[in-house]
């Protein structure tokens, strides 16, 4: 049986470094960074002051005052970039293709500020205080559901939480329900909101983030041998994914196509990456059996990228270990070094990266990246974005619990690629 074929025929992003995707894109495209002192809140009793926030979005004007209040921040921002998404893809929900139309929507921490002012109501002023909604706008099936109550959409509808590698897993995921026939249709992506204070606290606690309060905009330097620690951010972004003859049949425009997913574990350690590499390596491999190329197909990779010392020494030693030689050829940048990095939400904005870096040929850069390190030695696009011709990109997301997921794009090609 002929394995059908899922391109892309939307898409919606909010993110730091803008709230559409030409916005976004162009940003990221231009090295323009989305990161700076936090100012949707107080930061004066935390350690770090700043991270790559969302600007310019009033959900009580989105959502209306009681919707609003009704959610959490985290599905405040999916259904932001599911309503564009929507929009964009031109579909028409009815009573015939409802069943047809999913969702998988993840989110690596869920409604964590949900949680954080229900336990601090609870603490302070006693049992009655919690809202009776806290469970529901706390559970990071949240987003899914609510994005397939707005729309109407019945079709396969969850959410996946696998960390730092959530997005790229709800869109291989995706991937493979179309691909198996069980729908025709479905948002993919992932969003987050955990630039939180108790989060940035726990992480700064962990030693994972950047303490460069006194110049932010330097602080996500991937890569880079002065690097100490990532950004948190905050986002969401969706893809919406469709089976090839049933857009082809509706007139969709098409942006790309999802043509491979590789997915392993460490089983190595609860935050740091197995430090061979070989878990990484081999979800890279498998992305590429599954899309049918070799490593000589692929013109250009948006890493994970993180910033952390252990991340991108190991994500280099991935690269080279599955592509071998041609990885030295390959241009790779990590758009983190803009947006910081949104955790759950990474690997679904970077796919609307990857695909606009293939419908642009145009490689994306990784600033800051002043002194590279020499244990990262691959070429990782510094200070200036690249034109270059791409057919093919693939986009690496690795998260805490040794979760690895790579996904491919490419140019639909009418008659593929054989």
């Amino acid at each position: 049986m002929k394995r059908r074929r899922v391109v892309v025929t939307g898409m919606g992003i909010i993110c730091p470094t803008g709230n559409s995707v030409e916005e976004a894109w162009r940003n990221a495209a231009a090295g323009k960074t989305g990161i700076g002192p936090i100012q949707r809140f107080d930061t004066s009793h935390l350690e770090i002051r700043f991270g790559g926030e969302v600007k310019n979005f009033d959900p009580e004007a989105f959502l209306g005052r009681r919707e609003a209040r009704r959610t959490d921040r985290v599905t405040q921002l999916a259904l932001y970039a599911a309503k564009q998404t929507m929009e964009d893809s031109g579909i028409e929900v009815t009573p015939d293709n409802l069943y047809r139309i999913g969702v998988v929507c993840g989110s690596g921490i869920g409604g964590i500020e949900s949680i954080f002012e229900s336990v601090k109501a609870f603490l302070e002023r006693g049992s009655k205080a919690v809202s009776p909604l806290m469970i529901p706008m706390m559970l990071p099936d949240a987003p899914s559901g609510k994005i397939s109550m707005t729309y109407g959409l019945r079709g396969p509808n969850f959410a996946i939480s696998t960390a730092c590698a959530t997005g790229n897993n709800c869109i291989g995921e995706a991937l493979e329900i179309i691909r198996r026939g069980a729908a025709d249709m479905i948002l993919a992506g992932s969003a987050e909101a955990g630039l939180s204070g108790i989060a940035m606290a726990s992480f700064n606690n962990m030693g994972a983030i950047s303490r460069r309060n006194d110049a932010p905009e330097k602080a996500s330097r991937p890569f880079d041998i002065d690097r100490d620690g990532f950004v948190v951010a905050e986002g969401a972004a969706l893809l919406m994914l469709e089976e090839l003859e049933h857009a082809k049949a509706r007139g969709a425009k098409i942006y790309a196509e999802v043509l491979g997913y590789g997915h392993t574990s460490d089983a190595y350690h609860v935050t740091a990456p197995l430090e061979t590499g070989e878990g990484a390596a081999t979800a890279i491999r498998l992305a590429l059996k599954d899309a049918g190329l070799e490593p000589k197909d692929i013109d250009y990779i948006n890493a994970h990228g993180t910033s952390t010392e252990l991340n991108d020494k190991t994500e280099t030693i991935a690269i080279k270990s599955a592509l071998g030689e041609q990885a030295y050829e390959i241009p790779i940048s990590s758009t983190k070094s803009v947006t910081g990095h949104l955790m759950g939400a990474a690997g679904s904005v970077e796919a609307v990266f990857s695909i606009m870096a293939l419908r642009e040929n145009f490689v994306p850069p990784t600033v800051n990246l002043d002194n590279q390190d020499p244990e990262c030695d691959l070429n990782y696009t510094p200070h200036t974005g690249v034109s270059h011709p791409i057919d093919v990109v693939m986009s690496n997301s690795f998260g805490f619990g040794g979760h690895n997921a790579v996904v491919i794009f490419g140019k639909y090609h009418d008659n593929g690629r054989a």
